[in-house]
């Protein structure tokens, strides 16, 4: 799973622990399929944990909660994330500044030829 996804998938998560399969796939722009496979893979790495309740429709429900280590996992995708925007900050304001040399002063005594 690409770190910038599982960065998106942790603060969602984290922020709304009983979404379900199909709201966080609408929100991250992903298939339900790959949203449950990125749920799995976190579950598997200790990052989350899964427990069931009942919701009102009495259904079957999960709630997403990050673990210790998903906490930290989340800290550190966040410090790197941080870090590539800062320096692709500084990239775009060097850019932007080579683009803002200033123009040569144009010509003086320039013909303009008048045809008519």
């Amino acid at each position: 799973m690409a770190p910038e996804l599982q960065h998106k998938l942790l603060r969602v998560l984290q922020n709304s622990p009983n979404i379900s399969q199909r709201e966080l796939s609408e929100v991250l722009g992903i298939s339900l399929g790959r949203a449950n496979f990125c749920l799995q893979a976190l579950i598997e790495k200790g990052f989350i944990k899964a427990k069931n309740f009942k919701n009102n429709k009495n259904k079957l429900s999960y709630v997403y909660l990050l673990t210790p280590q998903g906490l930290q996992e989340k800290a550190e995708l966040t410090r790197k994330f941080f870090e590539i925007k800062k320096r692709e900050y500084e990239e775009l304001k060097k850019e932007v500044e080579a683009l803002n040399l200033p123009e040569e002063p144009p010509e003086q005594n320039k013909e303009i030829p008048v045809i008519g």
